[in-house]
C-alpha cells in the first residue's frame, strides 16, 4: 500500500463559501434536524434542568431570539454540567453536559461545518465520522496486520478532551472556516466554563467530553497527527484519540514511538501517557484496541479478532448487575434491560468468533435469571402456585416450595431447570446471545 503525502491538498476544501456559514447553521431547517437529533440521542438535562422532551418548544417560542442573540455575537452558551462516570477497571470519566439547547446548537454548527472538514480527514480516521465504525477500523488493522506489520505502537493520550490548546485548535478551524461569526460561537463553547458540585470552574484549555461539537473538534485537532503519519508514509488507524501505528520490526517500531510522541507534544501541546504507550505484538495479552483482543489462527495462518477478556469481563459484570436478586423489578422489565445490552455487544463484536464464550454467557444468564424468579416467588404458596404451572407434581410442587436449599442450589438443581427449563425463559422473551449472534455474525 503506496500511503498518499499530498492527500490533504487533493482533499482539500471545495468552493463551498465557508465565510457565509452562520445564515445556513441557524436556518430553520438546519435547526430543526438539529432538534431531531439532540432529542434522538436522549441525555440528561444541563445545568438549567430542561429535558430534550421540552426543547422544540422552547426553540418555538425563542428561537427567533437566540437568531438575534448569536448574529450580534451576544449570545453567552451556559456552563457544562460536570458528570463523573466510573470506568470499568477503576477511576472515572469527566463528562461535560452542555444545555439541551446549547447542544442543538452545537449540532447545529457540527451539520455545516462536518462535512467541509470530513472532505479532509483521512481515510483511516474512523471515530465519530459519517459512515465510518468501530468494526471498519478493526478491519483495516487486521489488513496490516496480516500484511506483514506485525509490530503496534499504541500511543495513549492523557486526558485528550482535558488538555487541547484553544489556541491550536482555533488556528487549525480557521484555516477552513472564515466566517468570524461561526468561529466566534465555537471559542465561546470552549470557554463556557464547568459546573461543579464545588461550583463554577472556568475553562481556559479543553473541549468537554460529551458535547455534540467535542467529537469533530477532536477530529480536526489529531487530524495534524494523521498528516503527519502520512508524511511518513507510517500505516496506522485512529478512533478518535485511540491512534494505533503498524510497522515492520520492534526497531523501527522504537523510532517511530520516539518522533511520534515528540511530535504530538511539541506540536500539538497535547500529553502522551508514557505509562500506557508501549510497543506490543498484535496476539500479547495486554494489547487492547477498541475493545477487541487478536489472535494468530494456525488454520488460517492469520490474524483474527476476538473480544478482549476485559470486553468479555464487563460484559459479564454487566449481566451480574442486571440479574441481581435485590433490584426489585419485574421479570419482563429485567428482561428487557438485558435484551438490549446483549443485543449491542453482540451486535459491536459480530466479526469475531465467540460462540464458546457466548455459551458460558448464556449459561450462567439463566442460572442467575431461574434465582431472580424463585425469589420473587417469594412465598411456598406462590411457589407452589408457580411449579404447578410448569408442569411439577402436586407432591413435589408442595416439597420443594418449602425447601431450605439456597436459591443458588435451587436454581441449579432438577427442581428448576425441569421446569423453567431453557426453552421456558426463551419463552418469557430472553434473547439467548449465542442464537442472536449466529443470526448476526459476519466476517
Amino acid at each position: 500500500m503506496k500511503v498518499d503525502t499530498d492527500f490533504t491538498r487533493k482533499k482539500g476544501i471545495t468552493d463551498m463559501y465557508t465565510d457565509k456559514l452562520m445564515w445556513k447553521i441557524l436556518s430553520t431547517d438546519n435547526l430543526n434536524q438539529a432538534i431531531k437529533q439532540v432529542r434522538k440521542n436522549k441525555g440528561k438535562p444541563g445545568v438549567d434542568g430542561m429535558t430534550v422532551d421540552e426543547v422544540k418548544m422552547y426553540f418555538v417560542r425563542h428561537e427567533s431570539e437566540l437568531r438575534k442573540q448569536i448574529r450580534q455575537r451576544t449570545y453567552k452558551p451556559e456552563p457544562v454540567l460536570r458528570v463523573e462516570i466510573p470506568k470499568p477497571n477503576g477511576g472515572v470519566r469527566l463528562l461535560g453536559i452542555p444545555t439541551v439547547v446549547d447542544r442543538v446548537i452545537q449540532q447545529a454548527i457540527a451539520q455545516v461545518i462536518g462535512p467541509i472538514f470530513d472532505k479532509q480527514f483521512s481515510e483511516y480516521s474512523y471515530g465519530f465520522r459519517p459512515r465510518k465504525r468501530a468494526e471498519m477500523a478493526i478491519r483495516q488493522a487486521l489488513e496490516f496486520m496480516n500484511d506483514g506489520y506485525q509490530w503496534i505502537v499504541d500511543i495513549d493520550l492523557e486526558r485528550f478532551f482535558d488538555t487541547v490548546n484553544h489556541d491550536r485548535l482555533m488556528n487549525l478551524v480557521s484555516n477552513s472556516i472564515k466566517d468570524g461569526d461561526v468561529i466566534s460561537l465555537i471559542r465561546k463553547y470552549l470557554v463556557s466554563g464547568i459546573s461543579t458540585d464545588e461550583g463554577f470552574i472556568e475553562s481556559p484549555i479543553g473541549t468537554p467530553q460529551g458535547g455534540n461539537l467535542s467529537p469533530l473538534l477532536s477530529n480536526i485537532m489529531l487530524h495534524e497527527l494523521d498528516k503527519e503519519l502520512h508524511s511518513r508514509n507510517l500505516r496506522f488507524v485512529r478512533y478518535a484519540d485511540d491512534c494505533i501505528i503498524f510497522v515492520k520490526s520492534e526497531m523501527a517500531a522504537r523510532r517511530v514511538m520516539r518522533n511520534i510522541v515528540h511530535f504530538i507534544e511539541e506540536k500539538l501541546g497535547l500529553i502522551v501517557n508514557a505509562e500506557k504507550s508501549k510497543i506490543i505484538r498484535p496476539n500479547d495479552p495486554d494489547f487492547k484496541f477498541l475493545g477487541f483482543g487478536f489472535y494468530w489462527d494456525w488454520q488460517e495462518k492469520n490474524y483474527q479478532p476476538k473480544p478482549h477478556a476485559i470486553s468479555v469481563n464487563n460484559f459479564r459484570k454487566k449481566i451480574k448487575d442486571l440479574t441481581k436478586r435485590n433490584w426489585g423489578v419485574s421479570t419482563s422489565y429485567r428482561i428487557e434491560k438485558l435484551n438490549e445490552k446483549i443485543r449491542g455487544w453482540v451486535n459491536y463484536f459480530r466479526m469475531t468468533k465467540m460462540k464458546t464464550v457466548l455459551e458460558k454467557i448464556d449459561s450462567n444468564l439463566r442460572v442467575r435469571l431461574r434465582m431472580c424468579i424463585w425469589k420473587q416467588w417469594k412465598t411456598p404458596k406462590n411457589r407452589r402456585k408457580h411449579l404447578r404451572k410448569l408442569g411439577m407434581s402436586k407432591n413435589d410442587a408442595y416439597k420443594n416450595s418449602y425447601s431450605s436449599k439456597s436459591i443458588a442450589r435451587i436454581a441449579y438443581s432438577w427442581v428448576l431447570t425441569t421446569t423453567l427449563t431453557n426453552e421456558q425463559i426463551a419463552s418469557q422473551g430472553l434473547l439467548f446471545a449465542r442464537s442472536y449472534y449466529q443470526t448476526k455474525h459476519v466476517m
